[in-house]
């Protein structure tokens, strides 16, 4: 096997902000300092390289050298952070409508 290095094509704001995020949670559940196997920033990098397009998560978890079930939980702990964010139905129309907006297109699964 050869190791390489990687650029990641987001910025490094978004990547912080999105460790905060998970730093933020990490605290709420009571999660002591450096009990985990990646900081929050470097567990932002994985969930982001994830939404990039990587979406072999066992590979994720071998290149940031975490097993296979961490590297599940990092991800979905990551898109629950994110996904919490999102403003609700109502909440959209109503900033589509301050906005003066003709339309509007709403995606959902």
């Amino acid at each position: 096997m050869i190791a390489h290095r990687a650029t990641l094509d987001v910025s490094r704001a978004l990547v912080q902000h999105l460790g905060r995020l998970l730093r933020d949670e990490r605290r709420l559940r009571g999660t002591l300092k450096d009990s985990r196997a990646l900081t929050p920033f470097r567990q932002a990098v994985m969930v982001l390289c994830w939404f990039r397009g990587e979406r072999d998560i066992p590979k994720l978890g071998r290149d940031h050298r975490v097993s296979r079930a961490t590297a599940y939980r990092y991800i979905h702990e990551g898109i629950k952070v994110l996904a919490a964010q999102a403003p609700d139905l109502s909440e959209a129309l109503d900033h589509a409508q301050a906005e003066g907006l003709a339309y509007a297109i709403l995606d959902a699964p």
